[in-house]
C-alpha cells in the first residue's frame, strides 16, 4: 500500500463538528471521511488518472 502524505489542515470549528457527525454516521474517521470527500469530488471533475487494466500490467 502506498505511503499517505501527511499534512496540517486548518479548519473551521464548526464545519469540523459537521463533518465529525457525518463521519459518525458513515461509520468513518473524520480523516477518512475528509480523504473520501475529496476523491469524490476529484472523481467528479475528472481529475483522478485512469487505472490501468490487467492487460496493461501483463505488457
Amino acid at each position: 500500500m502506498a505511503k499517505k502524505k501527511n499534512f496540517p489542515l486548518r479548519i473551521d470549528p464548526k464545519l469540523y463538528e459537521v463533518l465529525e457527525s457525518w463521519a459518525k454516521d458513515e461509520f468513518r474517521s473524520v480523516n477518512s471521511h475528509i480523504e473520501y470527500l475529496l476523491r469524490e469530488q476529484v472523481k467528479k471533475a475528472g481529475r483522478l488518472p485512469k487505472k490501468k487494466n490487467a492487460e496493461d500490467e501483463d505488457n
